[in-house]
This record gives structure tokens, sequence and C-alpha cells, in this order.
């Protein structure tokens, strides 16, 4: 059960929370019916990026095995982390300041070849 292509996505404009939400909807799935998944959903910019990284995937694993059945395609193992913050500043009333933290994320996914189809 060894990965076959790998993509990542980083520094991407999104919490790490919301992207976790959409991987754990395609861990485990065929990389057609993760696409299908993905194009459907209704979190619709985290569910985008996904798809490009999936994408990226997929032609990373043609390109590294120009044989290969994208069909036997699955999704082997995902990662989600936190990327660093982008801090700003809000002026605030009596001469304070109010953090402002904008969050962004790195996405990491593993494809596999499933024998059995």
């Amino acid at each position: 059960m060894s990965e076959i292509a790998v993509a990542k996505g980083k520094y991407l404009k999104i919490s790490a929370q919301k992207s976790q939400l959409i991987v754990n909807l395609i861990k485990g799935k065929d990389a057609g019916e993760a696409l299908t998944i993905l194009k459907f959903s209704r979190r619709k910019k985290a569910a985008g990026m996904v798809m490009d990284i999936l994408r990226s995937a997929i032609a990373n694993a043609q390109v590294k095995f120009p044989n290969i059945d994208v069909d036997n395609l699955y999704i082997a193992k995902t990662h989600v982390g936190q990327a660093p913050y982008l801090k700003r500043f809000r002026p605030a009333p009596r001469g304070r300041a109010m953090k402002i933290l904008k969050h962004y994320a790195h996405i990491s996914l593993y494809l596999g070849e499933r024998k059995g189809k």
C-alpha cells in the first residue's frame, strides 16, 4: 500500500479546520468518485482548492507511470496542516488595537493504486 503519487498545496488561503472537513469526505475513495464529490460539495472554496490538488496528484501519477490506469487510483492518505497566520491589526476604541488572524493551510494528498479492479 505504497503511495503512487503525491500533490501538496501550501499556504492556501483557507483555515485548516474547513479544509479538513472536505478532505475527510474523500479519504479512501476512488479518484474519479472523489472529483465528483468535490464538484457537488456545498463548501465551494475548500472543495475547489482540494479539487485542484487532486487533479495535480492524478497528473503526477500519469507522468511518473505513463501506463497507469487512472480508474484504479484512490486517495490512500491525506494530511491537512495549519500554515503560519497572517497577522493584521484593526483600530479599536481608546487607542487600542484588535488582532486579526488570517488563517492559511497546507494540504497533502497521496494516491495509491488498487490492484483488484
